[in-house]
């Protein structure tokens, strides 16, 4: 089937195929309230992606079926809730294919990450709403069985009662309230299904790049700045810091190592430029997840380092055959 598709097509097709491990593991653990959110943002983003292209006299069919506008929804959808309100998500998309996207001239002309730039539009804006994530199926009360697949888009009032704060937010929380780690990091790993899940998108994207659709130098240095300070931290004073493997399991840090931060549109396109833009990416992470206002900082992360991708390409190109490269006198 795969032969029947653009080499564009083929990428996108490969790089949502290898999201479905923790696609997967996230509706067991938490429902299926995250297939409904995916559906939603697809539908938005195909529909705001068709009317800019017919505002802006181009045509539809080979641009809305490179599945480009689909994989952004799924990004933004899988960084969200999914019990977030359907308003929100279109809010978000708006920012990510209209603003981001569309108004930067399409696809290979964005200098941000269409899904991270939706994505803290939302999470500035709207933090209550991006704050209610769902408990995993385990906790939620029996109280809310009642609640429906539908309701749990639209979010009504009766659904508080199966949410519950994220494994980081608990551990911040507890950390400010005077907790030290020992006891903070016990209650923060109850929520079980996060590991499944960050373990899912690992699997994927070690597909990735053993198709070569990614190359292992954005996700190995994402990773690596990011436990190298979590780890020099962490045996620096273990009363106020957690483990490297706490922080790999909960929150988007493998999501963004593999599949954000490799945006061949908003990265480098050199090998070290590659280095250098993934392992600020890891350091930036780690230190506003941990000192920061934000529970995760993957996002702000890529964002600030999509500043950079141009100044890195720039400094980083091989010198030219009888040429000195640059910053050489």
């Amino acid at each position: 089937m795969l032969n029947t598709f653009t080499p564009l097509q083929r990428i996108m097709f490969k790089v949502m195929l290898a999201l479905v491990p923790g696609i997967a593991a996230h509706a067991f653990a938490f429902g299926p309230a995250i297939l409904l959110q995916l559906t939603w943002c697809s539908l938005v983003a195909i529909g705001l992606e068709a009317i800019m292209l017919a505002w802006r006299n181009m045509p539809l069919k080979p641009f809305l079926t490179d599945g480009s506008a689909l994989l952004t929804a799924w990004l933004f959808a899988l960084s969200l809730p999914p019990n977030a309100p359907w308003w929100l998500s279109m809010v978000g998309l708006f920012f990510a294919i209209v603003v981001t996207k569309q108004l930067y001239g399409g696809l290979g002309n964005n200098l941000f990450n269409p899904a991270m730039v939706g994505f803290a539009v939302c999470m500035v804006s709207f933090p209550a709403q991006m704050s209610q994530w769902l408990s995993p199926l385990a906790l939620q009360t029996h109280a809310s069985g009642d609640v429906t697949l539908l309701h749990m888009l639209w979010h009504p009032a009766g659904l508080d009662g199966m949410t519950s704060a994220t494994p980081l937010d608990h551990m911040k929380t507890s950390l400010h309230g005077g907790l030290e780690m020992a006891k903070a990091l016990p209650a923060a790993t109850l929520q079980q299904g996060w590991p499944w899940i960050s373990l899912g998108y690992l699997v994927g994207g070690a597909w990735l790049i053993h198709q070569r659709v990614i190359s292992w130098h954005i996700p190995v240095a994402v990773l690596g700045g990011f436990c190298t300070l979590a780890s020099l931290l962490w045996l620096g004073d273990s009363s106020r810091f957690a483990p490297p493997w706490f922080h790999l399991q909960f929150g988007a840090v493998v999501l963004g190592a593999f599949f954000i931060a490799t945006d061949p549109v908003s990265a480098p396109s050199t090998r070290k430029g590659k280095l250098i833009f993934a392992g600020l990416i890891g350091l930036l992470s780690y230190l506003i997840r941990v000192f920061g206002g934000y529970p995760d900082g993957v996002a702000f992360a890529v964002l600030l380092m999509n500043l950079c991708a141009p100044l890195l390409d720039h400094y980083t190109q091989p010198a030219v055959f009888g040429h000195r490269s640059r910053g050489q006198t």
